[in-house]
């Protein structure tokens, strides 16, 4: 089961996203919080497999209990009604790993508690592409100048990156161990200057890696 932990200040969002995930046999609703400390504290104590955060709440907002998860190694996306560039870049900064919207389609929903459960990353694909709309263009050349100081097998591992992958598929698709995959992306991370998978995605979006085949 993928354990999930809901953060809302809205007790019906609350509701219905629970009853989206409840279509899932493979996902639990473990705890709901009403603001930021409480999920913080409930995170604690249930140690759940993702969190969805919603940006706006009481007490200490969404983004700032995304960063203070993120520390402890959660798996965090934000669920929010704003499709904003500012949230989303505060967010990817906090460590968050997802990008929700509320107004999205529910398989989306769905699709990014798995893909955050699996180790990955996922943006909702009004905000990916809104994302690789606006880094098109004027960061595409620096993003391939910083891609071509990786290794061969670096981009061959940034390209799936680019996909959303976890460590565990990435080491399937190149017959790797994880082990190594996962030294890869530390060391991908740490060239690119980036600090989380989302934002290495980004910078494969920008330099135009084609997907790995």
């Amino acid at each position: 089961m993928i354990r999930v932990l809901l953060a809302d200040d809205e007790a019906m969002v609350r509701a219905g996203v629970r009853a989206i995930l409840s279509a899932d046999p493979a996902v639990e609703v473990v705890a709901e919080a009403a603001d930021g400390h409480e999920a913080v504290d409930l995170a604690l104590r249930h140690r759940p497999d993702v969190v969805l955060l919603d940006v706006r709440m009481p007490r200490l907002d969404g983004l700032r209990a995304a960063e203070e998860l993120a520390r402890h190694g959660f798996g965090v996306a934000m669920l929010t009604t704003f499709n904003d560039d500012g949230y989303l870049e505060q967010a990817l900064d906090g460590g968050a790993r997802g990008f929700l919207l509320k107004s999205g389609d529910p398989r989306e929903l769905i699709a990014g508690v798995h893909a955050l459960a699996a180790g990955g990353a996922y943006l909702a694909p009004k905000v990916a592409a809104r994302m690789i709309t606006r880094f098109r263009g004027t960061r595409t050349g620096a993003a391939r100048a910083r891609v071509e100081e990786l290794t061969a097998r670096e981009r061959d591992v940034l390209a799936l990156l680019g996909e959303g992958l976890s460590n565990a598929q990435i080491a399937r698709r190149l017959d790797l161990v994880e082990g190594t995959v996962k030294g890869h992306v530390s060391a991908i991370l740490t060239r690119l200057g980036v600090q989380n998978r989302v934002q290495a995605a980004i910078v494969a979006h920008e330099a135009g890696l084609p997907p790995h085949t």
